[in-house]
């Protein structure tokens, strides 16, 4: 008796040491069809973040993060697995419907949250197991418009600990300085350490660094995760770096241009992210070709 494929599936030969076995995928949709599928299931939160974009609420930060994802997803296709892992996909059928019955009581953020843990969940019962899976969901994540919502919880204690931080390393570099609230008293002025000063959108660049880098190199999950820390304490660093140079220029008594102010920013900002690809460079890669 001769098999006939079904018309639902389609062929794969694969090979467990010289025996070939025959793998089956539905041949009427892709993987990536599929994820498509699992966003649309998501599309009330989708478009919330795209008016919430539009209307000037945030910043449109987690555009890059949603285009490296959908390009590094596109290119890795091949990749993807013959069947999708029923764990993970069930957990994702489970946040989906979380998060559009959050809808109902909880803020659209948190709802959004919720989502994206659902498509992250998704994401991992179709990439490979040995492959970068953790920096894929966490560009999920850092599309969403966090930027507004990070700045108004923890603007003012990172303003804080920036603030105080920055008034020990003037005063160690034989400046006078100290701390008055979020506000630094330098030379005899007074400094308003600022939302911008906070370093949150730093932190977003810097994990978005890190995510892009893990992504793009291959790094495992395991050493993705051991690397996450470290890129928290670079930020630190940067961030008070940057803010005792420009509090020390901006006391001076002719001030400090405001171009100058914006590229020694723009310097910080771009040490920082070389340090973060650094440190996830280097540890042992997937071959996904």
């Amino acid at each position: 008796m001769q098999l006939v494929p079904s018309m639902w599936m389609r062929p794969r030969a694969t090979f467990i040491g010289t025996a070939p076995v025959l793998a089956c995928r539905p041949s009427y949709l892709s993987p990536l069809a599929w994820l498509g599928l699992q966003a649309a299931a998501l599309w009330p939160h989708g478009a919330w973040m795209a008016r919430r974009v539009q209307d000037g609420s945030d910043e449109p930060l987690g555009l890059a993060a949603l285009a490296l994802l959908l390009m590094l997803l596109v290119a890795r296709s091949h990749t993807l697995r013959i069947a999708p892992h029923t764990g993970w996909l069930a957990a994702s059928a489970l946040l989906t419907l979380a998060a559009n019955a959050a809808l109902l009581a909880a803020p659209p953020l948190l709802c959004a949250l919720i989502g994206a843990l659902a498509l992250a969940a998704a994401l991992m019962a179709w990439l490979p197991a040995r492959g970068p899976r953790a920096p894929l969901a966490g560009l999920v994540v850092l599309a969403l418009p966090l930027i507004s919502s990070l700045q108004y919880y923890g603007g003012y204690p990172l303003r804080v600990l920036t603030a105080q931080l920055s008034a020990w390393a003037l005063q160690f570099a034989g400046i006078a300085a100290e701390r008055a609230g979020t506000s630094m008293l330098v030379r005899g002025q007074l400094v308003i350490v600022d939302a911008p000063c906070s370093g949150v959108q730093m932190v977003w660049m810097a994990y978005f660094c890190a995510c892009a880098v893990a992504a793009l190199t291959a790094l495992r999950d395991g050493d993705f995760l051991k690397r996450l820390p470290a890129i928290g304490a670079l930020v630190l660093v940067g961030n008070v770096l940057r803010n005792s140079l420009l509090v020390a220029l901006e006391s001076r008594p002719q001030g400090l241009d405001a171009d100058i102010h914006q590229a020694i920013g723009l310097v910080v900002l771009a040490m920082v992210c070389a340090a973060v690809a650094v440190t996830m460079k280097g540890a042992r890669h997937d071959d996904l070709a």
